[in-house]
């Protein structure tokens, strides 16, 4: 734990606590399996990163106790648009999803891990930090980490979420297949007038790339973007360039209160376990950030995974939550490729979408996969 010594040992070791590890972390706390939780920074991050809990993800958080100190920090939507330029193409409606969360979570990532913390502090449970590994080695006994310090830590299983660039992916000898996207992506948190106002998720198509406003607490917005080429540290006069470019006339910005840029690729992990290694998370599968499904499907490893343990039913895991991966990397990579589309494709892609609109089994299919309630 934070301040702690580190056990010698452990059942499960975790590897990274972002919203995956700690989801993880509280499900094994619940089910009563003994857990060490480590990370290689000295504290939480505190950029925002994810801002979309979906209402899978909110069923999920429900089983943890940590649905409902979430909500109260989140902002409750119940539509996503999808224009090209100014022309309106489709509403996807949450309002009639079969669950009692009926609605997209606009709220930060920092705040997810926050209440996922408190609740694991409430359930005796802590982070370990900093710890970095320079060395994971398993045998048929279990699995010895070693840490940049020389401490060792010798746990019966270990899990990976730590992200894409895993550690423990890397000791496993798994294959990490897929590709990346050319353009690269500026993702920023601003505050800023917004035409269309704080009511909904709005995804833009364009020649130029996908574009994403989505309204967060505090009368703040995420800014999501593909551009061919972006700072390193986009700054308030860049992003509102970019604002009057995507949404002329629409957009105001007052103060950036984060931004960054960074390469978005698809992959999926070839297998989730080998032998008492585990991946869950971004270790497992990355992809578009459209429809932000990331950390939602990470989260939902980290259950599956966790009552996996508390079951005995290890085996399960790779066979019901990989094809999820891919399913929703195929999905992320379609909204993607389907955004930047030009000449003919563009053209009949706006004639069809409108026409789809209208049935309400493609509305209603479509808000079901945003909210990857088909993952249950």
């Amino acid at each position: 734990m934070t301040g702690t010594a580190l056990p010698e040992t452990t059942h499960v070791a975790i590897v990274g606590a972002g919203p995956t590890g700690l989801a993880l972390a509280v499900t094994l706390a619940q089910s009563g399996i003994e857990f060490v939780l480590l990370d290689r920074l000295a504290e939480g991050a505190n950029t925002s990163r994810a801002g979309v809990v979906h209402a899978r993800t909110l069923e999920v958080l429900e089983e943890l106790g940590a649905a409902d100190a979430l909500i109260a920090r989140g902002l409750r939507l119940n539509r996503f648009t999808v224009r090209d330029g100014a022309r309106h193409l489709l509403t996807i409606p949450f309002g009639d999803l079969p669950t009692r969360y009926p609605y997209t979570l606009l709220t930060p990532q920092y705040e997810t891990e926050a209440v996922l913390l408190a609740r694991l502090r409430e359930l005796g449970g802590d982070v370990h930090r900093p710890y970095e590994i320079s060395a994971v080695e398993q045998d048929d006994d279990g699995v010895t980490l070693t840490m940049s310090t020389g401490e060792r830590l010798r746990a019966a299983y270990t899990v990976g979420a730590d992200g894409m660039h895993s550690v423990v992916r890397e000791a496993a000898g798994i294959g990490f297949t897929g590709g990346s996207y050319g353009q690269s992506f500026v993702l920023a948190d601003v505050t800023m007038k917004w035409a269309p106002g704080p009511e909904e998720v709005g995804l833009a198509f364009g020649t130029d790339g996908l574009f994403v406003v989505a309204p967060l607490p505090g009368e703040r917005y995420r800014v999501v973007a593909t551009v061919d080429e972006a700072p390193a540290e986009p700054d308030l006069g860049y992003v509102q360039r970019l604002l009057d470019e995507r949404a002329p006339g629409q957009a105001h910005v007052t103060d950036l209160v984060w931004s960054s840029r960074f390469r978005v690729h698809h992959r999926v992990a070839d297998h989730y376990r080998a032998g008492r290694l585990f991946l869950a998370g971004d270790a497992a599968h990355v992809h578009s950030p459209a429809g932000g499904q990331g950390m939602n499907t990470g989260i939902q490893d980290a259950h599956f995974l966790g009552r996996a343990f508390a079951t005995r039913t290890l085996d399960e895991y790779e066979a019901r939550r990989r094809p999820v991966a891919e399913q929703v990397v195929a999905f992320t990579d379609r909204m993607t490729r389907i955004s930047t589309a030009t000449g003919p494709v563009r053209a009949l892609r706006n004639t069809v979408l409108p026409l789809l609109g209208r049935v309400p089994a493609f509305r209603r299919n479509l808000a079901t996969n945003l909210a990857e309630l088909n993952y249950r």
